[in-house]
């Protein structure tokens, strides 16, 4: 099996956009003599990152700051969402996802070809074309070629970011559908592995045709992605790039949900009623799991008991007991509720829904909604920061609203 994956030169000839702050506040560092230099920001000061020292004495003792730490957040169904900022620009967000260090990316699919990333407070970091040039990975094609970054996940220490393009634009390739089947010869796509810290694309993974959903394990070994059109599953080792199985999943698969242990996979049959459970041992289908008509996005709690499941085609959210497989809660939301995310401490889902243009805040304890927000027009990505606890949707009309969660 060939591994398409490679270290790619930077490259210069394409309209990338980087803007790296450096933001190192609090490192102590202790030298000589019993001389403490500490890095510390100062908001008055014209330059942040001042560089102070004190001197030891003739005893060899030093001073430092005494270390604080932040205390920890509320739980978040006690919280209230308020707006924090609306970010614009030359974007087209079909998602948006946190790596929980700092670091926000908005894929913005065939409509820009591109990735824009941005800080935790909405400051834009990079915009990240689409383009390669597939013989570089050793992909037998001459030439660039362009991609639709429709999804991303992140690498559990947010060093780098995969995203799924929808398609590739390219001799030998054509736009994808949503209305297809294995049979339609779809050409397939890719994944790309993107370097954080210089934002340059550094892996390139061969999928099925249409990959939608993708996610890391959070043993950060391997990158799973589902194929829209081929109804599969791809399994790639994330440091090698070689794709490991691919696992037939039913008509239509979408999201991910992976077990702390990464062991197991859950993915969305969205052609269906049903989800599918995916040793990631051997790429075997353990079980399904009945649900209800059309699971499209799904999310584990942090302790594993309860999955939870957006049903597109019925307007409602399940959550569902791991052990049992029973769907012990179903509550409606608002119209086509798309894409949801899970507070760090687990109490608060919160779910975009499309046609309403909103987003619902439900209660994880007993499914009961919290807060219904307004958002811009067809919101469809969302993602909890884990770094700040804000709330990003990315909504299709070219916009991405974050939320602050704050004290009543």
């Amino acid at each position: 099996m060939a591994i398409w994956s490679m270290n790619l030169r930077p490259r210069t000839a394409l309209a990338r956009t980087v803007l790296t702050p450096a933001v190192l506040a609090g490192l102590v560092l202790t030298g000589c003599a019993g001389t403490t230099v500490r890095q510390v920001s100062d908001s008055n000061a014209d330059t942040p990152g001042v560089v102070t020292a004190s001197g030891g004495s003739d005893h060899g003792t030093s001073t430092t700051a005494p270390t604080t730490t932040a205390a920890p957040r509320p739980p978040a169904d006690t919280l209230t969402m308020e707006k924090f900022t609306q970010i614009t620009g030359d974007i087209r967000p079909k998602s948006v996802v946190a790596s929980g260090e700092g670091t926000v990316t908005a894929q913005n699919m065939m409509y820009r070809h591109t990735m824009t990333a941005y800080d935790s407070d909405g400051k834009l970091l990079a915009t990240v074309p689409d383009t390669v040039t597939l013989s570089e990975f050793g992909v037998d094609k001459d030439g660039e070629y362009q991609g639709a970054p429709v999804e991303a996940a992140f690498v559990p220490d947010g060093s780098a970011v995969y995203i799924s393009n929808y398609s590739m634009y390219g001799p030998g390739f054509g736009e994808g559908s949503d209305k297809c089947t294995p049979a339609d010869g779809t050409p397939p796509s890719f994944l790309y592995r993107i370097d954080t810290t210089d934002w340059d694309i550094r892996q390139v993974i061969p999928t099925g045709a249409v990959p939608k959903y993708v996610a890391v394990t959070p043993d950060g070994q391997k990158v799973l992605a589902t194929n829209w059109c081929t109804y599969d599953m791809t399994i790639a080792d994330t440091e090698t790039g070689e794709v490991l199985q691919t696992v037939p999943i039913g008509r239509y698969p979408r999201g991910i949900a992976v077990t702390e242990d990464s062991r197991t996979a859950y993915v969305a049959i969205m052609g269906s009623s049903d989800i599918a459970v995916v040793n990631l041992e051997d790429g075997s289908i353990a079980r399904t799991i009945s649900v209800g008509q059309g699971p499209r996005h799904l999310v584990l709690g942090p302790d594993g008991k309860f999955l939870y499941a957006t049903l597109n085609a019925e307007g409602r959210v399940a959550k569902i007991d791991t052990t049992t497989g029973e769907v012990v809660a179903k509550v409606a939301t608002g119209s086509q509720p798309r894409s949801m995310d899970i507070s760090e401490d687990g109490t608060s889902l919160y779910v975009v829904n499309y046609q309403s243009d909103n987003v619902t805040k439900l209660a994880t304890a007993d499914m009961s909604t919290l807060q219904t927000v307004a958002s811009g027009h067809h919101p469809i990505g969302i993602s909890y920061d884990t770094s700040t606890g804000r709330v990003w949707v990315a909504n299709y009309s070219g916009t991405i609203d974050v939320w602050d969660e704050t004290a009543g």
